[in-house]
């Protein structure tokens, strides 16, 4: 196995998932987190990628486990952000995806406290720089 002597990032993959209510309203699915940091903030969906998984695997596999949603419509890569210090566990490039469905009942599991959805013009306080993603994917679907 060769070993690469430079240090390395993890990688993520968040998913902002936008739903439509049966009036047109629309809202953003979060969790809750269960564990540090930011525990009991609101968050996207999302989470580490696996070795021996993609980008998009990972992002349909960590919103199954935070939320229990399974989603029926196309996945759209959003954006990658790499600020340096965004997550506070260590150098952290997240890329995120856009989801688009109606609203389906959610509830939080692995390490997710909760998940609910929020209208968007009703966001909670953000952890990490998640509310930055919000603001890409909505200017992206308006």
């Amino acid at each position: 196995m060769y070993s690469y002597k430079y240090p390395r990032p993890a990688v993520t993959a968040d998913c902002v998932v936008i739903g439509s209510a049966a009036d047109s309203s629309r809202y953003v699915l979060l969790i809750q987190r269960g564990n540090e940091p930011y525990k009991g903030c609101w968050a996207l969906p999302g989470g580490f990628m696996d070795m021996d998984e993609t980008l998009e695997q990972c992002a349909l596999r960590e919103l199954k486990e935070e939320t229990g949603l399974t989603p029926s419509g196309d996945i759209t890569e959003l954006k990658s952000f790499s600020t340096v210090d965004r997550d506070p566990r260590g150098r952290t490039i997240t890329v995120a995806f856009l989801i688009e469905m109606p609203l389906t009942e959610a509830k939080g599991g692995d390490d997710a406290a909760d998940a609910r959805w929020f209208p968007l013009n009703e966001l909670p306080p953000l952890a990490f720089d998640h509310d930055e993603i919000i603001k890409e994917a909505l200017a992206r679907i308006q």
